[in-house]
């Protein structure tokens, strides 16, 4: 199953904030957890890039509230941005992670997750009548379209890991 086959209903422009804040929102919690997996492994530099991309999408979330003004977005989130058991367009995929995966790894992670929301928010366009959530849904499309390029940009920083990069002679023992 997609991740996009079972969606929150958009029926006007304060559902529409409600969604956007939620997909912010659990994509914070997501690399918050991953942070938390790579820090019990000893992984800090997977650490900190997860972290710093917790805050990253703290502060897109922040965006979202302020743009919502007097709006009570996160209680309209709680009731209706429920994405079903296919998780969070943004959500990165915590069954890719790995305690040996390295930065390459975790920006892979991230971009997977802007590109399905950058989608998810281009259906949006395509299918919006209320020409308010359009236009709302247009600008959420331009802002993934930048977290999308701006991920590409730090993926240059980072070469593709060998194929060997998860061999551990000497893998963690469960503790069970």
């Amino acid at each position: 199953m997609s991740k996009s086959s079972e969606q929150p209903k958009i029926s006007n422009l304060n559902d529409l904030l409600a969604v956007a804040y939620q997909i912010e929102n659990d994509a914070v919690e997501r690399y918050k957890v991953l942070a938390d997996q790579m820090d019990a492994h000893n992984n800090t530099e997977l650490v900190k890039i997860f972290r710093d991309l917790a805050r990253a999408e703290e502060i897109h979330g922040e965006e979202i509230r302020r743009l919502a003004g007097d709006f009570d977005v996160v209680s309209h989130a709680r009731q209706i941005a429920r994405f079903g058991r296919v998780g969070s367009p943004e959500e990165a995929e915590i069954d890719d992670a790995h305690y040996l995966m390295t930065p390459w790894h975790a920006l892979q992670l991230s971009l997977a997750g802007e590109e399905r929301a950058l989608a998810y928010f281009t259906r949006i366009v395509e299918t919006a009548k209320d020409p308010r959530v359009k236009a709302l849904a247009e600008e959420l499309v331009e802002e993934e379209a930048e977290h999308v390029n701006l991920v590409h940009r730090l993926l240059r920083r980072y070469p593709k890991p060998s194929e060997s990069w998860a061999d551990d002679p000497d893998p963690p023992a469960s503790q069970e």
